[in-house]
């Protein structure tokens, strides 16, 4: 999967401006606020038809424009695809392959394989679970186009009951039959979810490891726990005894949107045993096995974002990044950074073609 070139209309603080990339590696550097993480963010959006740093599309429109247009052109099985994301104030996102818009925008996921590494990231560390469940959705959508359409429809379900269960304490009132059609569905949908991810972190973690490993230069221990209400029980049984505590709170209290990954070092929660440096090689495993899994499972090289990528790094693991990465199991890279010289000496190291685009 390579990306050639890229157009940007009125995206973020751009005007226009049209990149004419290196089949390797590319460079996005100046200061802060000139743009940088912004080019990566309009190859995301083009990926994965939403920005990954700000979800509110509209607020992705230059300021005091009406609209914004990304086009990228791409080479992907030896076929030229051009993708172009464009949207309106007041009206609905449109995402266009090769000049055909497509009606359900979960249809794109997947087409343009990309993995993002960025101080953004930290989220993953710090925040709730849903930032967690997010990534490990993001990673098997990427490939699985069942998990996807099942989580959509388990989500659409689950909205409904928790709406059922607010109108019944609006109005006094309860009807078991009702809810039990929600329940069925949650159940087909959920307890297929929970063995997808269940099977795809029995994969997962071992690729997370070997790659922590390369890059902490096998100093520390580290791993990944699934929680999950299904580990106890199925989730018609479970949805059943909580059915009373359901109606209290006016929630759906359990099942697959309550699972999380416990993050750990040395056995140990990362969140308050790790350090920064520890933390952000952590997650930047956590990315390169994202890296190897979508391209095992889909047979096409994910595009490697790299945003801000030697932040909080020591010099010694920022070589073992760069190691890791000047080899042909990767593809087209692209980086952001405020050091240009930095940036060139590094780069330098991989043996590869690079662009510097100086922002």
């Amino acid at each position: 999967m390579i990306l050639n070139t890229l157009s940007l209309v009125n995206y973020k603080n751009f005007e226009q401006q049209n990149f004419d990339f290196d089949t390797k590696i590319n460079c996005f550097v100046g200061s802060n606020g000139v743009g940088k993480t912004n080019a990566l963010d309009a190859i995301y959006h083009l990926s994965f038809g939403k920005s990954y740093f700000n979800p509110i599309a509209s607020q992705n429109i230059k300021h005091n424009e009406d609209f914004f247009v990304v086009d990228g052109i791409f080479d992907k099985n030896d076929k030229t695809e051009k993708v172009v994301i464009s949207l309106k104030r007041g009206q609905k996102k449109v995402i266009k392959r090769n000049g055909k818009a497509y009606d359900k925008f979960s249809d794109h996921i997947g087409f343009i394989p990309l993995v993002i590494i960025s101080p953004a990231d930290r989220d993953l560390i710090i925040e709730g679970s849903d930032t967690r469940r997010k990534f490990i959705d993001s990673v098997i959508s990427q490939s699985n186009k069942t998990y996807l359409n099942n989580l959509i429809n388990y989500n659409k379900v689950l909205s409904q009951r928790n709406a059922l269960l607010k109108y019944f304490a609006l109005n006094n009132t309860f009807n078991a039959q009702t809810l039990e059609v929600y329940n069925e569905q949650l159940n087909t949908y959920g307890t297929d979810i929970f063995k997808t991810r269940d099977e795809f972190l029995q994969t997962f973690i071992p690729i997370f490891k070997s790659r922590y490993k390369a890059i902490s230069n096998n100093n520390e221990e580290v791993n990944l726990n699934y929680k999950s209400d299904l580990f106890t029980d199925d989730l018609k049984t479970l949805l059943a005894k909580n059915v009373n505590k359901d109606k209290a709170i006016q929630y759906t209290s359990v099942g697959i949107h309550k699972d999380d990954l416990n993050f750990e070092i040395e056995t140990y929660p990362i969140k308050k045993f790790g350090s920064q440096g520890q933390q952000k090689s952590f997650l930047i495993a956590l990315k390169l096995a994202q890296f190897d899994f979508i391209k095992q499972q889909s047979g096409v090289t994910p595009l490697l974002l790299l945003d801000d990528i030697f932040d909080k790094l020591d010099e010694n693991r920022v070589a073992q990044i760069i190691s890791l990465v000047d080899n042909d199991d990767f593809g087209q890279l692209f980086i952001s950074d405020t050091h240009a010289e930095r940036t060139e000496n590094v780069v330098k190291q991989i043996h590869q073609s690079y662009k510097i685009f100086k922002l």
